[in-house]
């Protein structure tokens, strides 16, 4: 009987060791994104994080979060708004980037405070300390428990959960926004938003390595893009908002590069009445990414989108 066990136990040892190299080998082949929970990313890099957006990749259509999602009780560019939002989908959370009177950077969208926090007056008047100090509110003016976070705090929560598509705004040097991105290790889960081909090309040469979003609403802008020397595996391209065109997205494509459609407005209104089909609609136009304010029912579209037979 003694002897029957400790051979039985030697053989465990022997068929672990097997499906320990097994596992290592699956693990090695699995793409450069993992559930590190159900809707969290996770991206090994900079490489990872193109490999990620590129058109036509394993990801699949996505939804990216305006200002991070908001909803009643979730204010806008707040790190519980990024966390709530991630209940729906592996959405891309856009948020916006200010700085303080003291040179800090801070997620805020407005110039002034008193829209969406219990401040008042400009942002760039206040130091960080003051701003701290201050609630922030929800789209209906209902005062929140949570605070105005720092772009580093940002770039900390979202290690290993979510890409963040930084909006930074004209007080905010293209240098200041890489050096903070840099100081954080944080190219593997940062996308840089330009409304120019000037700001993109000083994004580029600024860093190479890091994702920028483009701008490319007509023909002539993708000539632009696609004449500008820019890595276009570093692109992820933002077409506008609600007004879907072909020929774009299709130029775009060949290029494999992703197409984003803005749906705040008309499109989000139609579909909170007519449900997920209006998003779907433009996933089968080549839609890549939607750009919504309304993230569940775009989950809702996206997830059922991913699920339809492959034509």
């Amino acid at each position: 009987m003694l002897k029957f066990r400790w051979w039985s136990f030697l053989l465990l040892l022997l068929l672990g060791a097997g499906c320990g190299s097994a596992l290592d080998a699956a693990r090695r082949d699995v793409p450069a994104y993992t559930r590190s929970s159900e809707h969290y990313r996770s991206l090994a890099d900079a490489e990872a994080l193109s490999a990620y957006l590129r058109a036509g990749s394993d990801a699949g259509p996505l939804v990216s979060a305006h200002r991070g999602g908001p909803m009643p009780g979730y204010p806008e560019n707040a790190l519980a708004t990024f966390e709530h939002t991630l209940r729906y989908a592996p959405a891309l959370l856009e948020c916006d980037v200010r700085r303080s009177r003291d040179g800090a950077l801070v997620l805020m969208h407005d110039e002034t405070l008193d829209r969406t926090s219990t401040g008042s007056g400009l942002v760039r008047d206040h130091t960080l300390d003051e701003l701290r100090a201050l609630l922030l509110k929800d789209g209906r003016g209902v005062t929140t428990p949570f605070r105005i976070p720092t772009l580093a705090e940002a770039l900390a929560w979202a290690e290993g959960r979510a890409v963040l598509t930084l909006d930074a705004k004209d007080d905010v040097p293209p240098r200041d926004l890489v050096a903070a991105i840099r100081r954080m290790r944080a190219a593997n889960r940062v996308v840089l938003i330009t409304y120019t081909l000037d700001r993109l090309l000083t994004y580029h040469r600024l860093a190479p390595e890091m994702m920028i979003s483009a701008t490319v609403e007509t023909p002539a802008d993708l000539e632009a893009l696609l004449t500008s020397g820019v890595d276009r595996s570093r692109i992820i391209a933002f077409t506008g908002v609600g007004e879907v065109h072909p020929e774009v997205i299709e130029g775009l494509h060949a290029h494999g590069i992703r197409a984003m459609l803005g749906t705040f407005g008309e499109i989000d209104g139609r579909a909170a009445h007519a449900g997920p089909v209006v998003y779907r609609a433009l996933l089968d136009r080549g839609v890549d990414v939607i750009a919504t304010d309304n993230v569940p029912l775009a989950a809702r579209a996206v997830e059922s989108y991913a699920m339809l037979p492959t034509q």
